[in-house]
């Protein structure tokens, strides 16, 4: 699919990014679910900086495909809507023999 560029009137091959488009789909499901934007947003508030607003509008900037992250901040807010693994968690709960 080709979109037009700014008042152009000419066409530009859209950018071949499979692994972010991938991306976009799975975390636009996660997000879908009430609260989860708004829970990451305050957890990247937390540990990044900024306020919860300001990081709120950039997801939303993120999940429209209008600016691509740092693999850094992909991979973080990856980690966030995995929550903590089940295999720690386990652990956690029955308590450690060490």
């Amino acid at each position: 699919m080709a979109r037009l560029m700014h008042g152009s009137g000419v066409f530009a091959p859209k950018i071949d990014r499979p692994y972010f488009d991938a991306w976009l789909r799975r975390t636009g499901r996660q997000f879908a679910v009430s609260g989860r934007l708004t829970e990451t947003a305050m957890a990247l508030a937390a540990s990044e900086g900024g306020t919860v607003e300001e990081w709120r509008a950039r997801l939303r900037v993120l999940m429209e495909g209008n600016e691509i992250p740092s693999l850094d901040l992909l991979m973080r807010i990856d980690m966030l809507l995995a929550g903590p693994s089940r295999d720690r968690s386990a652990e956690d709960q029955q308590g450690s023999l060490f």
